[in-house]
């Protein structure tokens, strides 16, 4: 038999187009597939890489038993007759976290045939579905924070040449002399600034008069 890794057998069997080592998966996901917390026909369950697993693991959900037992469908997880590399389906992974959450489970090793012992940190599962509308706000959110980041390093306009062709500029107007008297909110009159007398008028008693009356 040759030796089998468990990425090109997660997707073979869950028909989810994501490559690479399985530790990518589950942020190559995000925007392509949805994702979640709940075990699902089909879907992967994508591990984190832990101890000696430095590359993570995925493996796809072949049954559902109840909230906390699910059968699995994988490659290169345990030996089997002493090699590594072979296909293990429908055997049973256990949901070990506190909150019925599936970030930890434990899942059946051959060899001792039984569960093992170790609770393995699990991202989620990744759905063979296109992600809700949650989600891919999110995505579009978080990029565009990081446009808006960009953009503040470069100010750039970003007003079309179409919008600003229906602004049409402010006429000029001359400017016009305001007559009257400006008042407070009691009716008082704002006192006024002593007219200036041209020297001509100065010593002329009715120009004087005149100068003063003039607003």
């Amino acid at each position: 038999m040759p030796y089998l890794q468990c990425v090109p057998y997660a997707r073979a069997v869950s028909g989810i187009r994501i490559f690479g080592d399985a530790l990518t998966w589950w942020g190559q996901a995000e925007g392509r597939y949805a994702r979640g917390n709940r075990p699902k026909v089909g879907a992967v369950m994508s591990f984190r890489p832990h101890g000696r697993m430095e590359l993570g693991h995925v493996a796809a959900v072949s049954r559902i038993i109840d909230s906390r037992n699910v059968l699995l469908r994988h490659a290169n997880w345990s030996e089997i007759d002493g090699r590594r590399g072979q296909i293990e389906d429908n055997v049973r992974a256990v949901d070990v976290s506190p909150d019925n959450d599936w970030s930890q489970v434990r899942v059946w090793y051959a060899p001792i045939g039984n569960l093992g012992t170790t609770a393995w940190p699990v991202n989620g599962f990744i759905y063979p579905d296109k992600p809700g509308r949650a989600e891919r706000l999110s995505v579009l959110s978080s990029s565009g924070s990081v446009q808006k980041a960009k953009a503040s390093e470069t100010p750039v306009s970003r007003i079309g040449a179409d919008f600003l062709r229906g602004i049409r500029p402010e006429a000029s107007a001359p400017a016009t002399k305001i007559h009257g008297t400006l008042t407070f909110g009691s009716g008082k009159k704002l006192p006024q600034p002593p007219a200036r007398i041209k020297p001509a008028l100065a010593d002329d008693p009715i120009g004087t008069i005149i100068a003063s009356r003039t607003k």
